[in-house]
């Protein structure tokens, strides 16, 4: 939840971080409905960001959360372009670095949040396995 101005009683961060952090909330949901283990959120490097950090089965899952009010010009997917894939990648690597262990498997998953403009939601979807790592070897810690 973000910090409310004491002054106005509204929150003290910009529209469109209101709207990751709560399309962040809703995915996070989304993915533990269906059955994945949630780890953490909003893990960051110097390399990098990772929004959500989630298990399944042997499989660690990062994900890349993108909130819009509406499709407009492009699917929120579509704005996951090769420098915003290339610092998940590097962040993913930092992190597996960090725990000092094997991780079988991983993978890099987009959530889209799609919105309407008073919050209300319109869509939710995910793609799994929306991306492969240039860096990271398939299993991992490589």
């Amino acid at each position: 939840m973000s910090a409310l101005n004491p002054f106005t009683g509204s929150s003290s961060l910009p529209d469109h971080l209101q709207r990751g952090q709560y399309g962040e909330k809703l995915a996070r949901r989304f993915l533990q409905r269906r059955g994945l283990k949630y780890l953490t959120r909003n893990y960051a490097s110097v390399r990098g960001e990772i929004d959500l950090l989630f298990r399944e089965c042997q499989t660690l899952v990062f994900v890349e959360v993108r909130t819009r009010t509406g499709e407009q010009w492009q699917s929120p997917a579509a704005s996951v372009d090769r420098a915003k894939k290339r610092r998940l990648m590097h962040a993913a690597k930092d992190y597996l670095q960090e725990l000092e262990v094997v991780v079988p498997y991983h993978r890099f998953d987009i959530v889209e949040v799609i919105l309407k403009r008073n919050r209300g939601l319109v869509t939710i979807r995910h793609i799994a396995g929306a991306f492969v790592s240039e860096i990271l070897s398939p299993q991992g810690n490589h």
